[in-house]
């Protein structure tokens, strides 16, 4: 029995994994509440995928290692796998370049121009003809490079604020 929980629990994981990638991502500061809302019902979903009949405190635990494991595996083969973390978390997109918007790849991370002008004032840039490089990174993060780029911003987050702290 603990075997086929080890077993769904993989299966649901790598499904959970390839659906994010195939479906898109967003940074978790960037969820919207249609977001949030659906994580937890997706959560609540494969839960009895995962264990099946077996709702003892031993069959939770069993599925939650396993997860915990794949995970840290996932984890190392990123480390050590160029290839292997492209495929999973594909590859930077250049949104856009010397103060003109690449629509193509706007409309391919599915970003609004409302969500895009957001991120280029988080970084202190008022204009986006002020941004000579902006990329959305493969963690969601768009990162924006300016002609004033010695004026770096590092966004931390904390629960629910955002903190931009200028060096």
């Amino acid at each position: 029995m603990i075997l086929i929980i080890v077993l769904r629990s993989l299966a649901v994981y790598i499904f959970i994994v390839v659906a994010i990638r195939v479906f898109g991502k967003r940074e978790i500061a960037q969820l919207s509440i249609t977001d949030l809302v659906f994580i937890l019902l997706i959560s609540n979903a494969v839960q009895n995928a995962m264990v099946g009949p077996d709702a003892t405190l031993l069959g939770g635990l069993v599925a939650a290692a396993t997860l915990f494991g794949v995970n840290y595996l996932f984890g190392q083969l990123f480390y050590k796998s160029k290839r292997f973390t492209s495929l999973l978390e594909g590859h930077p997109l250049m949104l856009i370049y010397e103060g003109h918007v690449i629509r193509d790849n706007l409309n391919k991370a599915q970003i609004s121009q409302e969500e895009l002008e957001a991120a280029v004032r988080e970084h202190g840039v008022e204009k986006i003809s002020e941004v000579d490089l902006a990329i959305l990174e493969i963690d969601g993060n768009i990162s924006v490079l300016s002609e004033n780029y010695h004026k770096k911003t590092t966004k931390r987050r904390h629960a629910h604020k955002v903190i931009a702290k200028t060096s």
